[in-house]
């Protein structure tokens, strides 16, 4: 009887340990997952925490134009403004950088200035009479491309906004225009007005002068510009001047 009692025993020991495993895995099962910082699988979901962080060494490639010892680095983008432009940029070094700009210049912008030309790029010798009557009707700018390349000088000014830069710069600019004159005129002060057209090409170029900010401290390879420039014509109209500019994102590599 002693030998069945403790056998008994014992057999019921065995079998609260085999429950109390089970009731333990029970309740870790029904238990939300918990992962680093103390929040369940819930919360990281629905406030997007499971998303990648980047911290230590890898977070100051985030903004590759602010790695002081992976000089030069380049930059691919476009420009909305005074020229319509893809933009190339060439850092250097921390302060130094070159631009390259192509593209089309705003016409619109210059529609007054391009109408008070109309009589500067008539060709008189086309009429027989001196006394021709000549007036402007309307034009078209057919093309307006421009090129420009300037050097820029870089100067930090992370007080006011980490990743910000403020830049000065000189350059270089050529603008092809390509411009269709409509008019009317009389061969005779008694002869009925008739309708002409001409085209004319123009060429100018000068130097700009630049000043603009740009800022990078995004969470992707990304640079934000805005960008002010004077421009004085050197070649089609000596002296003439405008303000142009724009803005623009880069992707920096």
């Amino acid at each position: 009887m002693p030998y069945i009692y403790c056998q008994m025993h014992f057999s019921k020991k065995v079998v609260l340990f085999i429950f109390c495993l089970l009731s333990a895995e029970f309740v870790w099962a029904q238990k939300a997952r918990i992962y680093n910082g103390g929040k369940s699988m819930y919360t990281r979901e629905r406030y997007n925490q499971n998303a990648a962080r980047v911290r230590g060494a890898k977070a100051k490639t985030v903004c590759p134009i602010f790695e002081n010892s992976k000089y030069p680095y380049h930059g691919i983008g476009i420009k909305l403004g005074d020229p319509f432009a893809i933009t190339y940029k060439y850092y250097a070094s921390k302060k130094f950088a070159i631009v390259a700009d192509i593209g089309k210049a705003s016409s619109g912008l210059y529609n007054r200035y391009y109408a008070e030309k109309f009589y500067e790029e008539l060709e008189r010798k086309k009429f027989s009479n001196g006394e021709d009557s000549i007036e402007y009707y309307t034009h078209k700018v057919k093309a307006d491309l421009v090129g420009e390349v300037k050097f820029l000088y870089h100067v930090d000014v992370n007080p006011i906004s980490p990743g910000l830069q403020f830049y000065v710069g000189v350059g270089w600019e050529w603008k092809s225009s390509k411009i269709q004159y409509d008019y009317t005129y009389m061969e005779s002060m008694t002869a009925d007005k008739k309708f002409g057209r001409m085209d004319r090409s123009r060429l100018t170029m000068g130097p700009p002068v630049v000043v603009g900010i740009e800022y990078a401290n995004f969470n992707i390879p990304i640079s934000a510009f805005m960008e002010l420039e004077y421009f004085t014509d050197i070649q089609a109209d000596p002296g003439w001047s405008r303000f142009e500019g724009g803005v623009g994102l880069r992707y920096v590599f």
